[in-house]
């Protein structure tokens, strides 16, 4: 059988197991090509029959790389090669990053802005609002972080509540030094009450009535370098 397919990895290296349940063999004259290289995996797959092999830990799927025959594999990553040495190839990829680059900022910018329009701090702490969205989109807004600021599932506008929130979690609660059951459920109720704790913080700068900043968790946060 050497249909493309999806299959899970088994404690034989050259045995697999198809969406169906099947133990399969990997076909001889195939190799195994790891993840890591998209333009070279979609070639390969381009080619001819493949199997990819996906391994699910926890609730993440993970790639172990895909099987399929080593002549295809060869002969797509010397072609692949001869492109990449290209002078044009050098200018998409400058391209490409200029590109990525300018993304990057306006997403930055608009992000930043989100969490404005989410702190909603009244005029005497605006001066709070802007450098609390400054830190919260630098830290929340690089590619690769796995923040909440990086999904595409939700609007904007909750992706920068949900930033605040996170961000305000470990910078202005001792969470980071708690102590907390290994309970099913228990670390997501700690965290649902310190967003309570959070939310009325921030419903303080919201407000025109003075407060002290020194015993203000937030504002000593953003004294902090």
């Amino acid at each position: 059988m050497s249909d493309s397919l999806t299959v899970s990895p088994t404690a034989d290296p050259r045995r697999v197991r198809a969406p169906d349940g099947r133990i399969l063999t990997v076909p001889e004259g195939w190799t195994l090509l790891p993840p890591g290289d998209a333009g070279l995996t979609r070639r390969v797959k381009a080619a001819g029959p493949s199997w990819t092999v996906v391994e699910k830990v926890g609730r993440k799927l993970f790639s172990r790389g895909v099987w399929a025959p080593e002549a295809h594999v060869h002969h797509a990553r010397a072609a692949l090669d001869a492109e990449r040495a290209t002078p044009a190839y050098a200018r998409k990829l400058a391209q490409g990053r200029e590109r990525r680059a300018r993304e990057q900022e306006e997403y930055e910018v608009d992000f930043a802005n989100a969490v404005l329009r989410f702190l909603a701090f009244s005029p005497a702490w605006l001066a709070h609002a802007k450098q609390l969205a400054v830190r919260v989109a630098t830290h929340a807004t690089p590619v690769g972080s796995g923040t909440v600021a990086r999904t595409e599932r939700i609007p904007i506008e909750r992706r920068a509540e949900a930033a605040v929130i996170a961000w305000m979690r470990h910078q202005t609660t001792g969470y980071d030094d708690m102590s907390i059951q290994r309970v099913k459920g228990a670390r997501r109720e700690v965290r649902r009450e310190l967003a309570e704790v959070s939310r009325a913080l921030l419903d303080l700068h919201r407000r025109d009535t003075p407060h002290v900043p020194a015993s203000c968790p937030l504002c000593a946060s953003l004294t902090r370098p």
